[in-house]
């Protein structure tokens, strides 16, 4: 991982596994290819340790899928680089940079190298959110057009299969879901009805209803999205839920956690009379989504290939 200014220590970088022997040995993982742009991950909410401990360890899944990806992390509403934060405007501001002084390099000399990353993107700023945030997504979008190079900026993480699965995982680390549903073993608080909660408006919600529907295959129970930041949702979904039949209900934040303050999922949960579990967090899935909207937009294709694969 890097910032503004260059490389910076912090969580080490997954290595890939060496090569297996044998005929049934895994292929060889892709490398990013040398013309690949930095993937930018564009942090939301308050700059903190935790926010940075989950955005290192989301790239850190991203690059041990892609070896020798070029990883950053911006900070959405963070002012400057001051603690050790470099704020998304700065971060695409040095992109920008690097950018120019590549293209104007190729322009000079005969480097296919450099003539392939000029032709390229500065850089593809993948938003960390489950869903939409028409906010968030604003102030995103206006460093990308500040920082005024070609920049691509890939949709949000969810709805997607991937985060239903982070969800079912969360329910069961919190006793409210079996852990296996492929095993009939049953879970005495298991939840009958799931509130998915999250912020950023009736989009948002709507967003969470797919990945909400995707829940509810998997957990054979009902399950009804609402917004953190809608006064009152939370508990009219928890009602809804106990009018059709259900008893023990249980919240699952649709939030991979620095988007929305800490405390409003559990203080929701409380309101509406049901217990919790955890943010999504650094769940694996949530950095393989990032690599994945990086990847889908750059035509790279994580399978075994020959080294030096470049862009398609």
């Amino acid at each position: 991982m890097s910032s503004p200014t260059g490389p910076t220590s912090g969580l080490p970088v997954r290595m890939p596994r060496p090569r297996q022997s044998g005929r049934h040995r895994r292929p060889e993982p892709v490398t990013a290819p040398a013309a690949a742009p930095p993937l930018v991950l564009a942090v939301p909410g308050a700059p903190g340790p935790s926010a940075r401990r989950l955005a290192e360890e989301t790239l850190s899944i991203a690059c041990s899928e892609l070896p020798g990806l070029d990883a950053r992390i911006g900070y959405v509403d963070a002012e400057g680089d001051a603690g050790g934060y470099p704020a998304l405007d700065s971060v695409l501001g040095y992109a920008a940079a690097q950018h120019s002084a590549r293209t104007s390099e190729a322009q000079q000399a005969s480097d296919e190298d450099a003539a392939a990353w000029a032709r390229g993107p500065a850089a593809v700023v993948v938003p960390l959110l489950a869903g939409p945030d028409t906010a968030v997504l604003r102030r995103i979008r206006q460093s990308v057009v500040s920082a005024g190079s070609a920049f691509e900026l890939t949709d949000t993480l969810g709805p997607h299969p991937l985060l239903a699965e982070a969800l079912h995982v969360r329910l069961s680390e919190a006793g409210l879901a079996r852990a296996d549903r492929a095993r009939l073993f049953t879970v005495a608080t298991a939840a009958d009805g799931i509130v998915l909660a999250t912020v950023g408006g009736p989009e948002a919600v709507q967003a969470a209803g797919i990945t909400g529907m995707l829940l509810s295959a998997r957990l054979a129970v009902p399950v009804l999205a609402a917004g953190l930041d809608e006064e009152g949702a939370v508990a009219r979904a928890a009602d809804e839920l106990r009018a059709s039949g259900s008893r023990n209900l249980a919240l699952a934040p649709c939030l991979i956690g620095p988007e929305a303050d800490e405390a409003l999922p559990s203080m929701a949960a409380k309101e509406a009379g049901c217990a919790a579990a955890e943010p999504l967090g650094a769940y694996p899935a949530i950095g393989k989504l990032a690599l994945a909207k990086y990847t889908e937009l750059l035509g790279i294709t994580l399978q075994a290939a020959p080294l030096g694969a470049s862009l398609r």
